[in-house]
């Protein structure tokens, strides 16, 4: 006979682990307890040795398909002569380490109790267990116990109860669980607000979508935006009231077979849809749906249900609804009921009373050669952290302007926040704030110092400045491309030196200009850059962000010098009037910003081509871009020159565009050239570099063409290297800032 104690930590609550344990320990008549701790979980367990071993082997071999052991240690102690094995009340003191979980799509157990007419939970939207449910959006505190949940409001009837203490219950210690008795109830609301169904309320909301009318849904992480996907009038009111004038919605379909009517679809895209987190996935249109729900765009943002609500109402339904964040454009999903009904200004109002701890938007996904790359990082994967080597110091990173995400790190783990979007608005920054705060209290981190962008007039560097100036911290402020890099780096646990590649809109450079198009020498610490593209101008500056015509002029002006205004490329995308305002500008060095962006050079091409001159959200002119072309072999010529560093020169490109535009060449042609000159373009600096490692950040590698291209075609004689945890956008920009904060701050 002999006692050991075995510590885990990892992700070990809230996922059936407890119970898990106890029927191990049972089954095998071992003596002990299982109990929560701040760090995981805490076993004791006694018995003869053989039998120890075995429970050692099974803890290991056998663990839920949730959990995640990122320590696990043995040790023996005194024999304590315990009588059974019990689950015991959870301890609350030590370092806190343990994770709090992802919410988690509804089970397959879960649905056919859903659907079973015979069982209490028929058509119950808030039917969980250990296996699926909300977690994080619903956790107020650790450890993962009810009453640090907002379930703490409902008290469990007599049959719930007793599935709850039932060690072979698969909703033994399910903190949510809940039935219609004792749980949750859903209403329907007027668009004032008023209750005008109960007991009906799922049956009359269908009734809703179906008549073409907007319903706003208290989904797990904040309020959602319902129409049906088909109807065109309904589309283009929703888009009226988001204020949203042609940015993609995501679209939730019934299933799988209703799905393959209007998209293509392959086995990892399946395999991702059907996944615990359950993402939008963005897929390839077969089949159309409401013009406008997604203009200009060759793919659609799919999901499918992930929450009883979702699968009842689907399942009423049978056709595919736009299911779009319960907000005005640009501002956070909304989470309070009242300022829901006096913001959305939606029909109709499906609601229930869980409070929604915070929000947590739909998380986003794309597929690249099998390999899923993460475009908006919240529900299912946040706040699950990213596990590195080494030690770090506790740090907060305050992340990018746009795409915003926080980032802390303890341990060996980064934390990153859910998204927080654009930094735009007063409700943002709010909410940026909030997040800070609810993370650090969560896993009780006071931070050594503080990271945030280089960029001087942010409003997140205005912020970690403050910070740090009243708490005495350490600031450290970190360019936007070299926190793209080490952010894949750390994805594909590299630390050696590469060679990255870091394309996007718009980030602050080491001369003050705008870069994006940056070929960079790389490590965690510091970086040199290579290679850029030949510079040119943001005519207006933000202003020309908005419009593709501006940066194709500043190209042409560059190429053509003051003729280019009598070129047909520009006289017939501005009115005279703009003209001479422009010729003023160059003439005068007005409002003129340098720039390296190869979105930009995007936006040029989507201009040129006379897909979109004005654009209504970020990135709008590559996705058009990407949407039309086809694959071809062929490109374009461009030039290098050796500077300081190596310049790309883009003249030659566009000369050759003009003239396949003049010789009537298709253009989805053109847009494959233009995507396979810029593959040539980093095979060209990579073998100059001489560096085998390529690592490929930013957002314009978001382009699934792109991306794939770069890999098929440089992978044989380079090791190319993209993103999987973390986005290629501007959301991963938090995690780079903690890595290259905390080398700095450990010199």
């Amino acid at each position: 006979m002999k006692r050991i104690r075995i510590k885990i930590k990892g992700c070990v609550q809230g996922i059936g682990f407890r119970p898990f344990v106890y029927r191990i320990a049972t089954q095998l008549g071992l003596k002990g307890f299982i109990k929560n701790t701040f760090e995981g979980v805490l076993i004791e367990v006694e018995g003869k040795e053989y039998l120890l071993d075995e429970f050692i082997k099974k803890l290991k071999r056998d663990k839920p398909y949730l959990a995640i052991y990122h320590f696990f240690e043995f040790s023996e102690i005194s024999l304590k002569y315990n009588k059974e094995f019990k689950i015991i009340k959870s301890e609350k003191k030590g370092e806190r380490e343990s994770f709090i979980l992802p919410d988690i799509a509804t089970c397959k157990l879960c649905i056919e109790e859903i659907f079973n007419k015979n069982n209490k939970r028929y058509l119950y939207p808030f039917t969980n267990c250990t296996f699926c449910g909300p977690r994080f959006s619903i956790i107020e505190d650790l450890p993962y116990d009810r009453n640090n949940t907002t379930m703490k409001l409902f008290k469990m009837c007599e049959s719930c109860r007793e599935e709850y203490n039932n060690p072979m219950d698969r909703r033994f210690h399910a903190q949510p669980n809940a039935c219609p008795n004792c749980g949750p109830k859903i209403y329907l609301l007027d668009s004032k607000g008023k209750i005008i169904s109960k007991k009906d309320a799922l049956e009359r909301a269908a009734t809703i979508i179906r008549d073409g009318k907007i319903l706003a849904l208290k989904g797990l992480g904040g309020y959602q935006l319902l129409v049906d996907a088909r109807n065109e009038n309904a589309v283009i009111n929703l888009r009226k009231i988001k204020k949203r004038k042609e940015k993609p919605f995501a679209v939730m379909f019934p299933d799988l077979e209703i799905l393959k009517k209007y998209v293509i679809l392959g086995d990892f895209e399946i395999k991702l849809l059907e996944s615990i987190e359950s993402p939008i996935v963005l897929l390839r249109k077969k089949k159309s749906l409401a013009k406008s729900l997604a203009p200009g765009n060759s793919y659609i943002g799919a999901m499918l249900p992930y929450t009883p609500l979702h699968h009842i109402l689907m399942y009423k339904l049978q056709f595919p609804v736009v299911c779009t964040s319960g907000n005005i454009s640009d501002e956070p999903i909304i989470i309070e009921d009242k300022q829901a009904i006096s913001t959305l200004k939606a029909d109709y109002f499906l609601v229930h009373n869980r409070p929604i701890k915070r929000p947590v938007d739909d998380s986003v996904v794309g597929a690249i050669v099998n390999k899923k790359i993460i475009i908006r990082r919240a529900r299912g994967y946040v706040p699950l952290p990213i596990i590195v080597e080494q030690e770090l110091p506790n740090i907060l990173a305050v992340g990018a302007h746009l795409k915003n995400t926080v980032s802390i790190s303890k341990n060996n783990k980064i934390f990153i926040s859910q998204h927080i979007g654009d930094m735009n608005t007063w409700e943002t920054f709010k909410l940026f704030k909030k997040i800070i705060r609810d993370f650090k209290n969560i896993y009780k981190i006071k931070p050594e110092g503080i990271v945030c962008d280089a960029h001087p007039e942010y409003i997140t560097t205005k912020f970690a400045e403050n910070i740090a100036t009243k708490n005495n911290l350490s600031l450290i402020k970190v360019y936007h491309h070299h926190a793209h890099i080490t952010s894949c780096m750390l994805d594909n646990n590299l630390s050696c030196k590469v060679l990255g590649v870091a394309w996007d809109g718009a980030g602050y450079g080491l001369d003050k200009t705008i870069w994006g198009g940056e070929f960079l020498l790389s490590n965690y610490e510091n970086f040199s850059r290579v290679a850029s593209f030949r510079p040119f101008y943001l005519i207006g500056g933000e202003r020309a962000i908005r419009e593709p015509r501006r940066i194709l002029l500043s190209i042409l002006y560059e190429i053509y010098g003051e003729n280019c205004f009598e070129l047909n490329f520009i006289k017939n995308k501005f009115s005279k009037k703009e003209i001479n305002i422009l010729k003023k500008m160059i003439g005068k060095d007005i409002m003129l910003f340098k720039t390296s962006s190869v979105g930009r050079l995007f936006d040029a091409v989507a201009s040129i081509l006379n897909l979109k001159q004005k654009l209504n959200f970020e990135g709008q002119g590559a996705i058009m871009v990407e949407s039309i072309a086809e694959n071809t072999s062929d490109s374009y010529s461009f030039k290098l020159r050796k500077s300081d560093i190596w310049i790309i020169n883009w003249e030659p490109l566009f000369l050759e565009i003009i003239d396949d535009i003049k010789h009537k060449i298709n253009l989805g042609i053109i847009a494959g050239k233009f995507h396979n000159t810029l593959v040539k373009i980093i095979g060209e600096i990579a073998r100059k570099s001489k560096i085998k490692k390529i690592v490929l950040s930013g957002g314009v590698f978001q382009n699934s063409y792109l991306t794939r291209k770069v890999v098929s075609f440089l992978g044989k004689n380079f090791e190319i290297y993209i993103h999987d945890k973390i986005p290629p956008n501007d959301a991963g920009i938090s995690v780079g800032q903690v890595i290259i904060g905390a080398n700095k701050l450990c010199v």
